[in-house]
Formats: C-alpha cells, structure tokens, sequence
C-alpha cells in the first residue's frame, strides 16, 4: 500500500443534458461487506417495481468475505458510486480514509480496513477504480445529484443536526441540482428545503443504525412532476448467518456486538451530541 491521499480527481457519471429519467427509485450506502444484507434487498428489490437501484459507496469494511459483495454487484443493475473506501482500495491507500479524529475509532478503523484490503482480489480493486464519485439522474422533473459523503469531499459527514441549510442550498445550487442524495455517516434522514429542494441521507444496509435493532435501511424515492417522496424502508435479513462468519473471520468482537445488538460500539466520536445520545455508548 502507498502513503498518500486519495485522488482528487472527479469522475462524473451523466450530465443534465443527456441524464436518464425515472419516477421511482431505490438507493442504499454502505454495504460494508455485509453481503447477506445485499442480497435480501435485491430480493426486495424484485418486488418494488423499481426503474433503477443505486449504491452510494463504501462496498468493503466491517464485516467479511468482501469480494462477495463486489460481485454480487456487478452481478446486477444495481448502477454504483465510489466511497471513501472504495476509492482507497482502488488506489491501494495505507487506510481506508473514513475521516475520524478519535485514536480509538481509527484503530479499528484500520483493523476494518486492513483486512478488507488483504481480501479484496485485485480484478475487484481494478473494477473500483472504474466508478464514479458522482451520479446524476432525473427523477419525473427532478434532477437528482448522488455522492457518498458530500459533492466536494467524498469523506464529508452531513449530520442531521449539523448540517445547516445553507450549507445543503450551496451543495444543490453549484451542482444545478434539485435532490442531493449521500450517505457515509450511517444514520438516515431527510429535510425538504426551500425553493422546492431536497436532501436526503440514504442510510446504509452494512450495519443497523445504532437504534438497538438488527435491521438495516435503504431509501426508496418517488417523484410526480415536482412532487418528491420519501420513504425509508427497513430490512429485515439472517445477521445470525452474518455474525456466524464474522467470528470465523476473527474480526473484532465490536464490529459483531454491532450486528447483533443494533448499537454503534465503534465510530462514535465523530458524531454530533445529538446524534450521540440516541445511542447507548
């Protein structure tokens, strides 16, 4: 691995002019290699009349076997963005680029990040490079931006406290958007601003949501013209099987605690006060 940042170059995918236009949609973020969870939700999926599935990043990390997410996929229509880590892997980084301040967070952090590293193949690492950090699409009148952390920093945390509305309005106003879509911190949300304009964080499907249960979250978006709905979903999967893999992985007994407890014990310290006290640690 090499020592040094990740590659400020931008990779698009679409521009207004040319962007494919749907009216119902689905979008997950962080897989973290739980591939059990990935599959149940391509298998709801199936059943929700979707015209398009989108993952946000950060495919790799936490959990185990990451090559099986990778190809489960590719393997689909599910179209994918680059994460923080999906941009580090790709570059053959020294860590996974997550941005926590707190030793303890960056210790396993690394742990996560080294061992997805060491088993990821390389045609997975060189298929990483290939994706996009942004995705533009239409939804009904709607354009729609999606980026893993924010549009200028794939590693920017948008908390539901901390995230003014101003700071959201500049995002959509530079990028000509409507819709910002974005996951990386973890926790869902969604605020409807002004002048028609939306945000919205997807969650993710690697991890609960530090909310005491084992299920995780996706986020399925509908639009009529400039009518925009939002609606999170939860899902139910075999984290038993999950957890079962993890302990023959050897990986650190927090990151299984997490799955099978529902509560964050790790990544905690990056996270406002208010989001803070809706978990136990």
């Amino acid at each position: 691995m090499v020592k040094h940042s990740q590659s400020n170059e931008t990779r698009e995918q679409g521009k207004w002019g040319d962007a494919p236009t749907y009216n119902r949609v689905i979008l997950f973020g962080g897989v973290y290699s739980n591939y059990i969870s990935l599959e149940y939700l391509l298998k709801e999926c199936q059943k929700m009349d979707a015209e398009a599935i989108f993952c946000l990043g950060d495919i790799g990390g936490f959990g185990p076997h990451p090559n099986r997410s990778y190809e489960h996929l590719q393997d689909t229509k599910v179209t994918t963005l680059a994460g923080n880590y999906d941009l580090s892997l790709s570059q053959g980084l020294d860590d996974c680029g997550c941005g926590y301040t707190d030793p303890r967070d960056n210790h396993f952090a690394q742990i996560s990040y080294d061992y997805t590293f060491q088993n990821t193949s390389q045609p997975n690492k060189d298929w990483l490079i290939t994706l996009p950090r942004l995705i533009r699409f239409r939804l009904a009148d709607l354009k729609v931006l999606l980026c893993h952390g924010s549009p200028r920093r794939t590693n920017e945390f948008l908390w539901d406290s901390s995230s003014p509305d101003h700071l959201l309005h500049r995002f959509l106003e530079d990028s000509g958007a409507d819709v910002l879509c974005f996951t990386h911190t973890g926790l869902k949300w969604y605020r409807r601003l002004t002048g028609n304009r939306h945000t919205v964080n997807v969650g993710v499907i690697g991890r609960p949501e530090n909310d005491g249960t084992p299920n995780v979250w996706f986020t399925l978006l509908e639009a009529r013209e400039q009518d925009l709905k939002c609606f999170f979903l939860p899902l139910d999967y075999n984290h038993s099987r999950l957890i079962d893999e993890m302990k023959k992985e050897h990986l650190p007994s927090e990151f299984i605690e997490t799955i099978q407890t529902g509560w964050w014990t790790t990544c905690t310290e990056i996270m406002p006060f208010k989001e803070r006290l809706r978990g136990r640690f």
